[in-house]
């Protein structure tokens, strides 16, 4: 029996749009015909890669190990089109950058825009945990993240060093300091990301070298949502200096006698680091790290 690649590539848009209607529109089919499609897969080999029970799709184990087949599967078709395009310029592609935070590759992505016009671009935000499981899914191309740890599959450019700072409302004790010791903010409750944050691991990690236990902290998933929590007088925030930005309810105040540096670094699969699309957006973040 052949199998079908265009109801693997129904079921795979199923799988990674999160849904039968957003799946559709990703590939401009009907809704019933997509749902025929991944229904004729599922008869053919007289399995079930779908619980079709309640409204929220949801992969059967059979199907989440057939998603891991169809990604590498899609991922491939997708770098031979790039290496294929490759020979008349970079005139055809869709660049897809994941980042643990914005204001570092925001310039990277504008200078590719304008050099390329013609490529399409997205960009993910999330935390270095969730975007080097996307690098490793081919979700996205490239993740510019901060003090990563490195396996054999990846490939990692360093481009900029960053310290951490704390942050503070306007009338907090510390806001008027020009720096404190970790020892001094022992006592005070602390606004965290979550534990995938590399903010936090650094940090975490410097107080556990400083041998400083804090036992009060408020976790918050977001940047923008610590910010406010800290502005509203809940705790003391941290954040890399490149970050803190320009916010007058708020003063930043940096960390004495501790190592608190982010390295930020550009990774990709090292099997797809020589492909034209990402060597170039490589190549053009190096340039604007250089030109800072």
């Amino acid at each position: 029996m052949s199998i079908s690649h265009a109801q693997l590539r129904a079921f795979h848009a199923v799988a990674t749009a999160g849904g039968f209607t957003r799946a559709a529109a990703v590939l401009g089919v009907t809704q019933p015909t997509l749902s025929g499609q991944v229904k004729a897969l599922e008869q053919a080999y007289e399995v079930e890669l779908i619980d079709r029970r309640g409204r929220q799709v949801r992969l059967t184990e059979l199907g989440s190990a057939l998603l891991g087949v169809t990604r590498r599967l899609f991922g491939l078709e997708e770098e031979a089109e790039q290496i294929l395009a490759a020979a008349r310029g970079l005139e055809r592609g869709h660049l897809r950058v994941g980042a643990d935070a914005p204001y570092h590759v925001i310039p990277a992505l504008g200078a590719f825009s304008r050099r390329y016009p013609k490529l399409t671009l997205s960009l993910a935000i999330g935390n270095t945990e969730s975007l080097l499981r996307d690098l490793h899914d081919h979700r996205i191309d490239v993740a510019v993240v901060a003090n990563v740890t490195m396996d054999d599959r990846l490939q990692a450019l360093p481009f900029r060093h960053d310290r951490l700072v704390l942050f503070v409302p306007k009338r907090h004790r510390l806001a008027g300091r020009r720096g404190v010791r970790l020892d001094e903010i022992a006592n005070e409750r602390l606004v965290l990301r979550e534990p995938g944050s590399t903010t936090r691991r650094i940090f975490e990690t410097a107080l556990a070298r400083a041998g400083v236990r804090v036992g009060r902290v408020l976790e918050i998933g977001s940047r923008e949502a610590v910010r406010e929590a800290v502005a509203a007088g809940l705790g003391i925030g941290v954040v890399s200096e490149t970050e803190f930005g320009d916010d007058r309810r708020l003063v930043k105040v940096p960390i004495r006698e501790a190592d608190v540096t982010a390295i930020e670094y550009a990774v990709c699969l090292g099997e797809r680091r020589e492909l034209r699309l990402i060597r170039a957006f490589l190549d053009i973040l190096q340039a604007e790290s250089q030109s800072v």
